[in-house]
Formats: C-alpha cells, structure tokens, sequence
C-alpha cells in the first residue's frame, strides 16, 4: 500500500507527460484531468487507509522494494515506513492535494499546457509522498531534492515570462544553497551513526554515541536544510517570487507539500534536537523573527499572493517556534490546520483573480461581497481561522503553540510570537475588507466552475472544525516528552489575552480599510522601508550577487586567459619546442647515432669514475 502511494502519482506524471508529448490537445483536457485527478484519488484513499490502520493497529507500516545499495555489508534499502508522523503528514498531504488537484482542473481550463501542468503537478505530489514515507535520511534526500525540481518547473511554468523565470531559478539557487547544508548534515550524521544500516532506528539506536559538539553541527546543518526549504530567514526570499506559477501551484506549496518539509524534517529527526536543546533555542528564535518580520511586510503588501506568501512564511515561524522548543506534536498540528485554512485562502484569492480577469492589486478589487458570496464566506472563515479566532482550527494550533512558549519560561519568545499573532489579525482582514467590503467594483466579473467553489466549501469545514481534534491528534502523534506546569486558569488568561490582540487587529484593519480602502504610500522613511521589504532583496544582490558576477569577470578576463589558458599554452610551447629540439637529433644519419651513443657509454664511465673511485 505503501509503495503504491509513492509510485501511483510519479507513474502518472510519466503517463500524462507521454501524452501531451504525443500530441498537445486542449480538446484531451477531460483525459488528463481524469488522470491527474483520478490518480490523487487513489492516492488519498490508500494514504487514509494507512493512517487508519496505523491508528487502529498502534504500530508502524513498512515495506522495502528492493535494495538500492548494498556495498561490503551496507546496505541502503528502497523502503517506506509508515509512523505516526508521517501516517498524519501522508494523510493531510494527499486529501488537500486532492482538493487543490479538483481546484486545479477547473483554474487551468483552456490553458495549453493543461497536460503539462498535470503532469507537473503529480510529479510534485509523488516527490513529497516520497519524502515523507522515507524510511531513510538519503531517500528522503532525493524527494527533498525532486521538491525541490518541481517547484521549479512550476514556479516557471508561465516560461514565455522572463520575469517567472527568474523567479523560478531564484526558487532553485536559494534551496540549493540551503540543500547544501542539508547534505553535510546527512554526511556527518552517516560518519558519527552510520552502522550496516542507516534507516531512522538504526541512527536513533546509535546516536547517544556520536559526540555533543558534532551533534550540534549536524544539527544545525539540517536546519539549514529547512530554512531553505521552508523560507526561514536568511533564506526566504524566493518564496513572494514563486507566486508566479499558477494559484493551485501555490496552494499545494503552501499548504501540503514543499515549505512543510521543513517543519516535517525537524520532528522526524526529533531524537537528535531533543540531544541538542541550545540548536533548539536557536531554531525558535529564528522561527519568531522570521514569523515577526514577514507578518510586517504582508501588512503592507498590495498583491493577494504576496500577502498570502508572507503570511505562509510567518506561520512557519510558528511550528519552528514549537519543534524548536522541543513541542513537536503541537508543531505538528499547526501543520496540519495550518493546511486547511492556507489552501482554502490561496484557492479563495486564485477564485478571486480569476473572476477580475487576473487582476492581484487588491485595491483594484472592492466590492466584491456581493458577486461572490460563497468565495466570501469561505475565505472569511479561512481568515477567522489563521487569525486564531475559536473556535475556528487555528485557534487551537497557534494558541497551543504560545502557551507552550510562556509556560517553558521563553518570554522573550512568547511576547513576539503574540505580537505576530495581532500583526496576523491585522493584515488578513485588511485583506478581506479591501477585496470584499470596499468600494463597489464595476468590473464584470468572470463566472467559476463549480471544480472551484466546491472544494473551497470543504476545506472551510476542515478550517472549522479540524481543531476539535487537538488532543486526539496529540496523543496518537506522542512525539513531545516536555510536560508544563501552568495553572489552568493561567492557560485561559493566555487564551483570552491572545483572542484580545486577535480582535484588536481586527478592529485596526477594520477602521481603516473596510469603508474606505486606500493604497499605502511610501511616505514616511518607515512605511517605504517596509513597502520595499526592508530591501533585502537588493542587499543580497549588491553583496552576494554582484560579488558573485565581479569574481566571474575576474575569472573571465583575467584567471581564464592568462592563469588557466596561459598555463595550457605555456606547455603547448614548451612540448612544441622540445619536439623541435628532438627532431633535429632525429635525423636519420647512422653516425649521428653512433655518436650519441658513444657519448652516453661515456658519461657512463664517467659516473662510474667518480662514484666509485676506479
């Protein structure tokens, strides 16, 4: 069952990619969308199968195909495990997957590439059920590494856009800087733990041996992997430029596949970072700036998927905040409502887009309440959810969250994560009050299939109830050791207190953009600070990217010509002018022979003279 989770969606990329090869056909829509789709079906049921099975059964699923390696004894195995980690992670994975696959089917119609998209898509859902079920670091490599291709293959999918392509390699270059360090973690991880074995129990068995400060390094090098992967800072800045793929294509990164992979690696390798508390630390402060920073450059966005992109970024700090801290199974959890409520904004604003005829400026929107009263509904619960509004599922995510952060003394922590949370508030109902309560609109509106609005109406119900499940879910997943002492009634204050700084954020956006929607100008020093997101992009470029091109002219005009080609010229020279001298001795006249030989039977004696004495 296992196997054929993984194997289902790459066979069908395979099949739709032959397809559209064959003979690119819009009139093949319905085909391919009953592949791609068909298939993710399948899918979802085989991977709510497992997770019921590992549920009822309390026990892992495994299974190995082949054995892909095998050197001297060692032995690196094809083979998938199914936990309770990754039962909940393939799950989620492949149920929002689904839904986004339907949205897409009906957001792609009349697109050319509409084979190719398909086929892309399923690539992406196979490279991620790859990833998950691994059953060891170096498969789980190669999916994280497939993610990775695929996010760039649709980032780019608009390719005859220079701009998008950009974008996508600017996805790629940055996850391969942050891979980088996730392969040196896996290196080292192998040189301290690596036995005949190297699955997730043969390292977890052998780990307490391996030496604290190379534990550290290795788990830093990890978390380098995750910042890339999950648009930490540094290594953030691809994820706003990514919205130029198609919606659905940010919809599944956002909310089931890649930027969770991060979160995902943290807690499978959970038995490290449990060893290495202070890397912890390290990983949640980076989590709260991150969520901090980014939850203020969304509040001055004007494009619907770049504030959307933002806050993705700024609930990811979030989980870090928890897996860092060593709460994993809330961390979890805020992954998997987090899933819900993100596709449903993303496939709410790509519903939106499409009916403004691909307009993104939301203040060129307004209105639009009345027109789209179903996308209204859905992407206000969606908003009320991310907010942490109850009884809506993220309440009880991001609320477990910082009452886990105060109640383990991180008050530092705890008071940004809340500002965060106000900040969150605040920038999503300005969203929601600018596209739907502002200014009447008088542009006429495109209509949507119902493959759209349906599944928008699902995921609002997952958006609503899914927190319901809290301590079920905790309990199954089981991965956090870390018990708190805070007073119940300590824990209902923190609650109170967040759901205040929630409304509060709410009543600020409310006040200023719900009857009267202006764009914000540039005109303070600050606000054209935050507009231009705090300009990191062009520091990078000016200290990375031009360093990088002058170190290429350098080589260019100076180390290529006169350092590596003057050295090949150099003994092209001197083999030429050797082979001149040594032809003039060629000559062909025996007594020319004769006499070299004569000579060297005399340095000979002579040698012999001297060295001997004779």
């Amino acid at each position: 069952m296992l196997s054929f989770i993984v194997i289902i969606p790459f066979l069908s990329a395979f099949i739709l990619a032959l397809i559209y090869l064959s003979k690119p056909s819009k009139q093949r829509e319905m085909l391919y969308s009953f592949i791609g789709v068909g298939s993710i079906f399948v899918v979802s049921v085989l991977s709510l199968l497992s997770l019921y099975r590992v549920i009822s059964s309390g026990e892992s699923i495994n299974t190995t195909l082949f054995n892909w390696i095998s050197i001297d004894g060692f032995i690196i195995p094809l083979a998938f495990s199914a936990d309770a980690l990754s039962a909940i992670m393939i799950g989620f994975i492949s149920s929002i997957g689904l839904l986004i696959h339907i949205y897409a089917s009906g957001y792609m119609r009349g697109d050319a590439g509409f084979g190719k998209f398909f086929a892309y898509f399923n690539l992406f859902m196979g490279s991620m059920l790859l990833l998950v079920l691994a059953n060891t670091p170096i498969i789980m490599f190669i999916g994280w590494e497939l993610v990775g291709l695929s996010s760039y293959l649709l980032i780019g999918y608009y390719h005859t856009d220079g701009a998008n392509i950009k974008a996508a390699n600017k996805a790629f270059i940055l996850n391969r800087v942050g891979d980088f360090g996730f392969i040196m973690g896996i290196l080292l991880l192998f040189l301290a733990a690596g036995t005949n074995g190297f699955t997730f129990l043969d390292i977890k068995s052998n780990i307490s041996m391996v030496d604290y400060n190379l534990l550290a390094i290795i788990g830093v090098l990890l978390f380098v992997g995750a910042m890339g992967k999950s648009a930490q800072i540094p290594l953030y800045v691809w994820l706003p430029d990514a919205m130029a793929g198609p919606t659905p294509v940010s919809a599944l990164i956002h909310a089931a596949t890649m930027v969770t992979a991060g979160v995902y690696m943290v807690a499978r390798f959970s038995f490290i970072y449990e060893l290495i508390p202070n890397i912890g630390e390290f990983i949640a402060s980076i989590g709260v700036v991150s969520a901090l920073f980014a939850a203020i450059i969304a509040s001055y966005q004007s494009d619907i998927k770049k504030i959307l992109a933002y806050s993705t970024m700024s609930q990811l700090g979030y989980m870090f905040i928890a897996v860092g801290l060593g709460f994993y199974d809330e961390g979890i959890f805020h992954v998997f409502t987090h899933a819900f409520f993100k596709a449903l904004l993303f496939m709410g604003a790509g519903a939106v887009i499409i009916a403004m005829h691909h307009e993104q400026n939301i203040f060129k929107m307004g209105g639009l309440k009345k027109d789209l009263k179903l996308v209204y509904i859905t992407m206000f619960i969606a908003t009320l959810a991310i907010s942490g509004i109850p009884p809506f599922a993220g309440f009880f995510s991001k609320d477990a969250i910082l009452v886990s952060a105060f109640a383990s003394g991180y008050t530092g922590i705890w008071i940004l994560a809340s500002l965060t949370a106000a900040l969150t508030s605040y920038y999503m109902f300005r969203l929601l009050f600018v596209v739907f309560h502002s200014k009447e609109n008088t542009t006429t509106l495109k209509p949507l299939s119902s493959s759209m609005t349906i599944p928008l109406v699902i995921l609002a119900l997952g958006a609503t109830f899914a927190g319901f499940i809290q301590n079920s879910f905790s309990e199954f997943l089981n991965i956090t050791n870390i018990t708190t002492d805070l007073e119940h009634s300590h824990e209902i204050m923190l609650e109170l207190l967040n759901v205040v700084l929630a409304i509060v954020g709410m009543a600020a956006a409310y006040k200023l953009y719900a009857l009267d929607a202006k764009e914000t100008k540039a005109n303070t020093m600050l606000k054209k600070l935050v507009i231009n997101k705090f300009y990191i992009d062009e520091i990078y470029e000016f200290f990375i990217l031009k360093s990088i091109l002058k170190l290429s002219k350098i080589s260019t005009n100076i180390l290529e010509p006169k350092g590596f080609d003057g050295f090949i010229r150099l003994n092209v020279w001197l083999y030429r002018s050797s082979g001149f001298i040594f032809s003039k001795l060629q000559n062909g006249l025996v007594r020319y022979y004769a006499l070299y030989m004569l000579l060297g039977i005399s340095a000979i004696c002579l040698y012999l003279i001297i060295k001997l004495g004779v």
